[in-house]
C-alpha cells in the first residue's frame, strides 16, 4: 500500500502504490482516482481501506478536483465536496490531504513544528503555473517557518517523459532544470527536477523518493507497482501522496 510511510514529530507522511485495494483491470487495486476504469464503490472501499491503514475515519481524507493550476486552498474543515484545486494547506489537527497522480509529481510539504502541512499535484503545467512556490507562500502564510520541509513523490522520470521538442523549449524556459532527454535520444522533461529546483530556490529542503528507492522504481512508466497514464491509458488509476496533521 505505501511506498513511503514516514513519522516526523507528529506529522506522518506517505505515498500510495497500487497495492492492497479493491478495484480491478487496469485500476487494479488500490484506485484512488475517480477517472479510471473502476466500479466507484470499489474506490470507496480503497478509501476505507487506506483510512484503516492510516487509523483514521474516512471521512478525515481530504481530496480535491485537480484541475492543473496554481490555485491553493486553505482548509480549517472537510470541505462539502473537493475544492478544484491543485494545492492543499491546513493548520487543522486531524484532517488528511491526499494529492493524486498517475505521472505528475505529488508533492508533500510540513513544518511539524509550526503544525503545517499542505500537498500539491505538480504536473507539466502545475509546475511551469509556479503551484510549488504558491503552496510554499501559503503554508508559509499559516505560519511554517524554517521547519518547513518537502517529499517528493512517485512520477514519470526525465528519461521516460518525451515530449515535442517545442514543449521542451518552452518549459525550459520557466523551468531550465526540467530540460531532459529520454534514454532513447528524444526531447524530453524532468517535471520532478523543475520542482525541486524551484524547492531549493525556495529554501525547503526536499526529500526525493527516488533516492531511497531507485529511479526506476519512483517512475510510474518503469515501475508495475504504480498507475501511469502514459503506459496504461485513459482507464489508468490514481495513486497519492498524503500528509496527518495529527492531533
Amino acid at each position: 500500500m505505501f511506498l513511503l510511510d514516514e513519522q516526523v514529530g507528529e506529522v506522518r507522511v506517505a505515498f500510495t502504490d497500487r497495492h492492497g485495494g479493491l478495484s480491478e483491470g487496469t485500476a487494479a487495486s488500490l484506485d484512488l482516482g475517480t477517472r479510471g476504469a473502476g466500479d466507484p464503490d470499489l474506490v470507496t472501499g480503497n478509501f476505507r481501506r487506506l483510512a484503516g491503514a492510516l487509523g483514521v475515519d474516512v471521512g478525515q481524507l481530504v481530496t480535491m478536483r485537480q484541475v492543473h493550476g496554481d490555485r491553493v486552498v486553505a482548509l480549517d474543515a472537510v470541505p462539502a465536496s473537493p475544492p478544484a484545486a491543485d494545492a492543499l494547506v491546513t493548520r487543522t489537527r486531524g484532517l488528511v490531504l491526499l494529492a493524486r497522480a498517475a505521472d505528475c509529481v505529488p508533492v508533500v510539504l510540513a513544518d511539524p513544528a509550526a503544525g503545517v502541512a499542505a500537498v500539491a499535484h505538480a504536473g507539466r503545467v502545475g509546475m511551469s503555473a509556479g503551484v510549488v512556490p504558491a503552496v510554499v507562500a501559503a503554508a508559509r502564510d499559516l505560519g511554517a517557518g524554517r521547519g518547513l520541509r518537502a517529499w517528493i513523490g512517485p512520477r514519470v522520470c526525465g528519461r521516460c517523459y518525451e515530449v515535442p521538442e517545442r514543449m521542451r523549449a518552452e518549459v525550459a524556459r520557466i523551468e531550465p532544470e526540467s530540460w531532459s532527454t529520454t534514454s532513447w535520444g528524444t526531447p524530453a522533461l524532468d517535471v520532478a527536477a523543475g520542482v525541486l529546483a524551484q524547492l531549493r530556490r525556495l529554501g525547503v529542503p526536499a526529500v526525493d523518493i527516488a533516492d531511497p528507492l531507485g529511479p526506476d522504481r519512483a517512475c510510474t512508466i518503469e515501475s508495475d507497482d504504480l498507475f501511469s497514464y502514459r503506459r496504461q491509458g485513459p482507464h489508468a488509476g490514481r495513486q497519492a501522496g498524503l500528509v496527518h496533521l495529527q492531533p
